[in-house]
């Protein structure tokens, strides 16, 4: 899975984007931050469960 559908998941689900750097998109809720890089690749899957886990993403 790529970072772009991550975001847009996120998105959905009330996530805002605070801020863009570079090519990581900074997404706040409430006092929540993460971030979640937008490479052109797939994210490796340590990093994918840790996002999930951290947003609530399923």
């Amino acid at each position: 899975m790529k970072g772009i559908d991550i975001v847009k998941q996120l998105l959905k689900m009330g996530w805002k984007i605070d801020r863009i750097k570079g090519s990581h998109h900074i997404m706040k809720k409430g006092n929540q931050t993460e971030v979640i890089p937008c490479h052109n690749t797939d994210l490796p899957p340590g990093l994918l469960n840790a996002i999930k886990r951290r947003t609530g993403l399923q």
